[in-house]
């Protein structure tokens, strides 16, 4: 299965801006944190069977406000830092990683003209779309989702607050609105609506969400816990910061 990472360049106002308003967290930390889990998402598909896509925003995509700099360098050094040294897939078929910039005018457009490029004109086999703000992924996500296209033609990752942090694809859909929330709602209706078969994988959190933060940091602290490591990038960021969950379940600093 081809993994297209979605990665947005790491600049403070634009990555996880919504948790600025609703959590402790300053633009620079949210910035932190976006930069933390996408190394944790991009180490999580290396290690799995699936060819890394990485598919970028450039200045063209960029809200006006955030207009300057070199986007495409900025998340190849983001890449960088979650894989170390590796070789650039330049024709499709080598290498460790690819780099394509997303084109569209909006965040469904963008997946969508991915997936539909992959699918219909490199004839991928699957194509799946991972979020870059799920750090708790693992390989073995990836790799089951891979191989439950081979009995669905559309495999959803739930994830919080009605998102999903992985939407594979064995067949295109149209995906017109397929984005709007609740997204993993409306994704299995577009996919139903053209007379596929849906399949879902574990649910994840994403850090995207207040909701989704809270559980990422639990779900770390549980792991700590229990000597089973995980999202090391994230759980460090998290340490860093002094985040937790308080008694009341509201989202602390230490």
């Amino acid at each position: 299965m081809k993994v297209v990472v979605p990665v947005d360049p790491p600049r403070e106002g634009l990555v996880l801006s919504s948790l600025v308003d609703r959590t402790p967290l300053s633009d620079a930390e949210a910035c932190g944190l976006y930069e933390a889990a996408v190394v944790d998402v991009l180490r999580a598909v290396a290690s799995s069977g699936g060819e890394l896509l990485v598919n970028y925003r450039d200045a063209e995509t960029l809200p006006d406000e955030f207009d300057g700099g070199d986007p495409e360098n900025e998340v190849r050094g983001l890449t960088a830092s979650a894989l170390g040294e590796f070789t650039e897939d330049t024709d499709g078929t080598d290498g460790d990683v690819r780099f394509e910039r997303q084109v569209g005018s909006s965040r469904t457009a963008r997946v969508g003209n991915t997936v539909t490029h992959l699918l219909e004109r490199e004839e991928a086999g699957s194509v799946g779309v991972l979020e870059p703000t799920v750090p708790l992924v693992g390989r073995t996500h990836i790799d089951g989702a891979a191989m439950s296209t081979r009995r669905h033609d559309v495999v959803l990752g739930p994830s919080s607050e009605g998102r999903t942090y992985l939407a594979a694809f064995g067949e295109p859909i149209d995906f017109g609105d397929a984005y709007a929330a609740p997204e993993v709602a409306t994704l299995a209706e577009r996919a139903r609506e053209a007379g596929l078969d849906v399949g879902f994988a574990p649910i994840r959190p994403t850090v995207a969400t207040p909701a989704g933060l809270r559980s990422t940091i639990a779900l770390l602290e549980a792991q700590r816990l229990a000597e089973k490591p995980g999202a090391e990038a994230t759980a460090a960021v998290v340490d860093e910061l002094g985040l937790r969950i308080g008694a009341g379940g509201s989202l602390e600093r230490a």
